[in-house]
């Protein structure tokens, strides 16, 4: 094979080896690979440089250490999104016609768990970053890893017009130099996956034979420079497995003229494979390893279980015997744990060191949702602490999830039904349900097989449902329930429902309440208070009196605090009326009628003076201009006036120069009332009015309500901005959260037009599924930053979702010519 600038100077025969063994796992069902059609919605912007900067120091590469292991099998430095990100980065712009690794799909399939890599659930359409993130996070395998893999190989990371036999054989998975490449795994998902797999198998992990041995690590292997033997080769001690894997898929090293060319053409006998990943690595992502006399080891297994993480491994440092100290942390949280189980085969591939250095410890969860867990050999003597694994791991913890699926009244109580299952435990979840305030627990334990088909993996079991009867007398409750938190998260409330215990005898006792306030307004009592009959939950009637004028009515009001004194009989007993005083002193009383038998209940009685009217003085009305806010050419004035001659709302006029309204200061101000309480409450204004472009002079006058003239509150000047041309700008703002709730999510943020100052439209996308909302929600804080166009542009929405696991993005639109702009992407369980 021709050497090519750039391109790796593949094995021989190293990758054809287990080629047979590998086969089952990635030969079966090969689809053909091809773009994806144009995504639906806006396109998000295109930004950043392509092509790596000469900033690597090749001076300071060594044959025997070109990556650490705790870089190389470092599956948490990188999330899809910034997976993404970097190939957004690498490629300003396809060639025409073209599909960059940027924008790339293949189809994935379903593959089990096996030695090398855990389970990867695929069969669909996937874009290229996803099936690189889920390659790496399932085989254990630096995502950074495999970006460089794809760059050395092919120059997919920063190729404009890839051909689709680049894609096909994107790794140089089963291409050796000296054959034709073997269809068998042809396609980008098969490459991506094969090349994972075959790189952890080089490590020869537990469950697995002895293979690869011609790269014994710790110890010195004869390395070709050139595939022509007659170049030559040097001894290399090869520091770890991430090295030797290196060497097994391109086993050439580097001469001086290929280091001394950076990323040129060497000599006739150089090759560049491993220089290549070396410099991509280094000059994209920083240190490729560690400093010298550092601990090493390896994390084998990090997994989830109810309320807990479980992590298996081991470490050991050179400069000592004893076991060594490992930091664990999951997300911040860190603990500290001695990693001193007998682990014979570390004891046979490094008996200097002995052989206990095993760990396998398990940790306490700290709440739900995915979260990075790291182990780290803590150093001892020279050299530095190591981090051996990061991997981004879904809990299995977080608050309790259930179901108030029923609750009915029976004879002689409640019956509840429904499910609860907390994230921390196997067992049964407590559940407290609450019949007004009389509260029982109970074990969420009925078995419900339905649960794990639908939403929960088995190991939960299916006892998690509750079908009870709760004792309860006779008549309207209020039943609540909740699920009860065990570790990290809150308990949950399940619902509440207001229902009906059957049955009630009359046993002729009095009805109770209270007649709790009699407010003088104008000629007007307002009546206020509670009545109930201890014989029925039913509503019961009140005679309100003024001396010896009655009238009825219904008590009938929701009460909560009534609800939970008398739980047997629900909230709705209180009582609210408007009656007519005559001028003078009146006696208001509250009676109780009984529903049946036994006497009726005097509530109380209070007394109240209306005044005379007195004669209009002429004096001036008084009050406020408040102030005006502008959004775009709408402006909202506010402020109260009150005439000193009455109680009643007034007349305000606004003038918009010589343009005149009128509108009546009615609104509720109750600290106006406060202030003035013979006058009442309702004397705000607060109108919208619509000005015409440039600047306006808004004054208001209080109108007197009779004699007496009318005074002006003040004058306010404000500008309305010419509405500029399209300059076809794209959208800007922030998505600042995606919260989900049950059955749906909570997105908020805010979009501006810089083109506009009026409110723009917002498209949320569920997966494919996408749906319009306008942001124009009140955003003091935008307003602030973007004075020019106001506070409506904030984004508050509820969208509902399935219950499961969704990506949400969200588009500002654009309001006339121009794109459109992606601001964000979460992904998000919805219960």
């Amino acid at each position: 094979m021709k050497l090519v600038l750039g391109r790796s100077v593949r094995a021989s025969t190293a990758r054809l080896a287990v080629a047979f063994a590998i086969c089952a796992a990635l030969c079966v069902g090969l689809l053909p690979t091809a773009p994806a059609s144009a995504a639906t919605g806006p396109a998000p912007a295109i930004a950043g440089p392509s092509g790596p900067a000469l900033t690597a120091d090749l001076s300071q590469f060594r044959p025997g250490n070109i990556i650490s292991d705790a870089v190389f099998y470092n599956s948490g430095t990188m999330s899809e999104g910034q997976i993404q990100a970097f190939l957004d980065s690498k490629v300003r712009s396809c060639a025409a016609g073209n599909t960059c690794l940027k924008d790339y799909y293949d189809t994935s399939r379903a593959i089990e768990a096996n030695a090398m890599c855990g389970a990867y659930q695929g069969g669909g359409r996937e874009r290229a970053s996803t099936i690189i993130f889920r390659v790496a996070q399932a085989c254990g395998l630096n995502p950074q890893v495999i970006l460089v893999m794809l760059e050395k190989e092919q120059s997919l990371i920063t190729h404009t017009n890839p051909s689709a036999t680049r894609y096909r054989i994107a790794m140089g998975q089963g291409c050796p130099d000296t054959a034709a490449c073997d269809t068998r795994y042809y396609g980008f998902f098969n490459q991506v996956m094969g090349a994972a797999w075959q790189l952890k198998r080089y490590g020869n992990p537990p469950g697995t034979s002895q293979y690869f041995t011609w790269y014994p690590v710790g110890r010195v292997s004869n390395v070709l420079y050139n595939p022509n033997a007659a170049c030559g080769s040097s001894p290399v001690l090869i520091e770890n497995k991430a090295t030797a894997a290196l060497y097994y898929y391109t086993p050439y090293q580097p001469n001086a003229a290929a280091l001394r060319a950076g990323y040129g053409l060497g000599d006739g006998c150089s090759a560049y494979g491993n220089r290549n990943f070396y410099q991509f690595f280094n000059d994209w992502f920083g240190a490729s390893s560690v400093a010298a006399n550092s601990p090493f080891g390896n994390v084998e297994l990090v997994a989830a279980s109810p309320g807990e993480y479980r992590v298996v491994g081991w470490a050991a440092d050179p400069n000592s015997t004893e076991s060594l100290a490992i930091h664990v942390y999951v997300g911040p949280v860190g603990s500290a744990h001695l990693a001193a189980v007998e682990r014979g085969d570390v004891g046979a591939a490094y008996p200097a060191l002995g052989s206990k250095h095993g760990f396998d410890v398990k940790i306490p969860a700290t709440g739900s949702g995915s979260v990075n867990v790291c182990v780290y050999a803590m150093n001892v003597g020279a050299g530095a602490n190591v981090l051996l694994r990061c991997q981004l791991t879904d809990a299995m913890s977080g608050a309790p999830q259930g179901k108030l699926e029923s609750v009915r009244g029976v004879d002689g109580g409640v019956q509840v039904t429904g499910w609860a299952l907390d994230p921390d435990l196997v067992g049964p979840t407590s559940v407290h349900v609450y019949v007004g305030n009389a509260g029982t627990a109970l074990n969420a334990g009925v078995a419900r097989s339905d649960l794990v088909s639908v939403a929960y993996p088995s190991v939960y079991g299916v006892n998690h449902g509750f079908d009870a009867k709760l004792a309860a007398a006779p008549g309207v409750y209020t039943v609540c329930v909740y699920a009860i938190n065990s570790g990290p998260g809150t308990t949950t409330a399940l619902g509440c429902q207001t229902i009906t215990v059957p049955g009630a005898a009359e046993l002729g006792r009095a009805p109770v309440g209270a007649l709790e306030s009699v407010v003088v307004v104008g000629a007007r009592a307002e009546v206020t208070g509670w009545a109930l009959d201890l014989d029925t939950t039913a509503a019961i009637k009140v005679h309100l009196y003024v001396g010896a004028a009655g009238s009825e009515i219904t008590a009938n009001r929701p009460r909560s605090d009534i609800g939970a004194q008398y739980p047997g009989f629900g909230p709705d007993h209180g009582f609210f009326d408007s009656v007519a005083l005559p001028v003078g002193v009146s006696s208001v009383c509250a009676y109780a009628i009984n529903n049946a038998a036994g006497g009726n209940t005097l509530l109380g009685c209070k007394n109240v003076t209306v005044a005379a009217p007195t004669a209009d003085l002429g004096r001036m009305p008084f009050g406020n201009y408040e102030g005006v806010t502008l959004a775009g050419n709408i402006a909202v004035v506010s402020g109260w006036a009150i005439d000193p001659d009455t109680a009643a709302p007034i007349k305000v006029h606004v003038y918009v120069g010589g343009a005149g309204f009128e509108y009546t200061a009615d609104k509720a101000r109750s600290d106006v009332g406060s202030l003035y309480p013979s006058s009442g409450a309702n004397h705000g204004f607060s109108e919208t009015i619509t000005l015409p472009t440039g600047t306006s002079t808004i004054c208001v006058y209080a109108i007197n309500n009779a004699a007496g003239g009318h005074p002006l509150l003040g004058c306010r000047v404000v500008n309305v901005v010419p509405t500029s041309p399209d300059l076809g700008r794209a959208p800007f703002g922030n998505l600042e959260s995606v919260t989900a709730v049950t059955g749906a999510v909570d997105v908020v943020g805010w979009a501006i037009d810089p083109d506009t100052s009026a409110p723009i439209k917002t498209h949320v996308y569920v997966g494919p599924a996408g749906a319009e909302y306008t942001a124009d929600k009140s955003r003091s804080d935008v307003a602030r930053a973007y004075p020019a166009f106001g506070d409506r542009h904030g984004i508050s929405e509820r969208v509902a979702v399935a219950a499961g696991v969704h990506r949400i993005c969200v588009y500002a639109i654009n309001s006339g010519v121009g794109g459109h702009t992606l601001m964000g992407c979460r992904d998000v369980t919805v219960p």
